[in-house]
Order: C-alpha cells, then structure tokens, then sequence
C-alpha cells in the first residue's frame, strides 16, 4: 500500500519503437525476430519506462497525442515481462496487460541499436537499484532485533587512565630568574673589563667614579656644563686609551 502512494519517476524515453505481431512460440529455444514481418509493423510510436516504488512498468504511447497504446508492468528484469529475443539485440517479446487481468505479448523493436542498449540498462538499473534497497532493508532489521551493548558508566564505576612517556618537572632544577637592578654577565668570548657600548655610538658605565671627569692638563678646551652630569662622552670616546686612562676612567675586571 505503501509503494501506491510514492511518486512516478522517468526512466528512460525513445521517441521511435515499433510494434509486432508475434507468431506462437515454436520451442523452448526462444523467440527469434527473423520469424517477424519486421518491414510491415503493426505499429509505431513513442516508449517510455517508468518506475512507481519497485515496480517499472514499459508505456506505449502515440508520439503525437500522448494516448497510451499499451503497458508493460515489469516485476523484474530479466523475466516473464521482457524477454530478448536469440537473433538481435535490437529486439524484444513484451508481455502487455490491460488492466483487467488480461495478457498478451508482442514484438517490440528499435531502429537504432544504441535506444536498445538504453532500454537494456535502464530496467538493470532499476532493478539493481531495488536489490540495494532490499538488502539494506534486511540489514537494519537484523541489527533492529540485535541487542544493543550497553557501553555507559554504571553508578559508582571509574576508569584510570595511564599516559606514559611524560617526564615531570623538577622544581629544585629551574633556574632562579635574576632580580632587577643587577648587571648581566658578559657574553662568552668577550675580554673581561671591557663595556660593550650601547646602540647610537654613546657610551655607558654602571657605576659612579670619584675621578674628575676632565683632565684639565689636557689641551682640550672645556665642556660646557650641562643638565647631564655625565658630560659629553661622545668626545671622551674619541680620545685614545692612553688619555682615558690619565682622565681617570674605571676599568672593569
């Protein structure tokens, strides 16, 4: 009931088969097409395959009117419904119904072979496509029935979790951060007592020393006094070790 309310796909349309009259099957070796009058059709006109839930049903309509000549319910394919005939590809016995319980079979044929290998795939797809369907319908129902593990936490249940290869860290070995206000070392490779000038030429000391800062036995005339009590290094820097230490300059050791 369920499959009367699903809606009408289209499958396949060829706008040209041809229909015809078939004679008694002779033996159980199959219907052959040359025992037709294939240049004389009993007539001609448009093939559609359509699909309503698993059935496809095969429409015989006129090409210019729409009116349907006959129809084909296919259960499945291959089967009672379509059979290929044992000389051609291109040719097929159809068992048509009315609608009343009545059945009759006929020729039905393609000018082109390419239409026949489409009306070919199209009823496999089909019914491919139905077997898919079947059997993931049985599989949902076996794992329906199947019980479920039951993966939760009880009441009161706890899980240890054990994570290897993870070292802690020793507080007593973590280097002690140096305070504020105190002077750097040196870095390697530099000679001892040596002060590395800061960035823009100008020269720096840590520390205050008690020798004048102008050597007045110095032919060299005077600063100016300034706001900056340590005068103006620049010049200082420009004289030469010698004078520096007769100025009084402290060396660092």
């Amino acid at each position: 009931m369920a499959e009367d309310n699903s809606y009408e796909s289209m499958l396949c349309v060829k706008p040209e088969v041809h229909v015809y009259r078939i004679p008694p099957r002779a033996s159980n070796r199959g219907y052959r097409a040359a025992d037709w009058k294939l240049d004389e059709p009993a007539w001609s006109g448009r093939m559609k395959i359509t699909a309503k839930g698993k059935m496809a049903f095969i429409k015989l309509e006129d090409k210019n009117t729409g009116e349907l000549f006959a129809q084909a319910p296919v259960e499945q394919y291959p089967g009672v419904a379509v059979e290929a005939v044992t000389d051609s590809s291109r040719y097929f016995v159809v068992r048509i119904e009315d609608g009343n319980g009545r059945h009759a079979f006929i020729g039905m044929g393609f000018a082109d072979r390419g239409d026949s290998f489409d009306f070919n795939v199209a009823l496999q797809d089909h019914f491919k496509w139905v077997k898919q369907e079947g059997e993931l319908a049985k599989l949902e129902a076996s794992q329906s029935t199947a019980p479920k593990l039951d993966l939760s936490f009880k009441e009161g249940q706890t899980i240890k979790i054990s994570i290897g290869n993870i070292k802690k860290k020793d507080a007593s070995s973590a280097k002690p951060r140096p305070m504020g206000g105190g002077l750097l070392p040196p870095p390697p490779g530099t000679k001892g007592g040596s002060v590395l000038p800061p960035p823009g030429g100008q020269q720096q000391v840590s520390a205050v020393s008690t020798a004048p800062l102008v050597d007045f036995s110095s032919p060299v005339p005077a600063a100016q006094p300034s706001s900056d009590i340590w005068g103006d290094f620049t010049s200082a820097g420009s004289n030469s070790s010698k004078d520096a230490v007769k100025s009084g300059w402290v060396q660092f050791s």
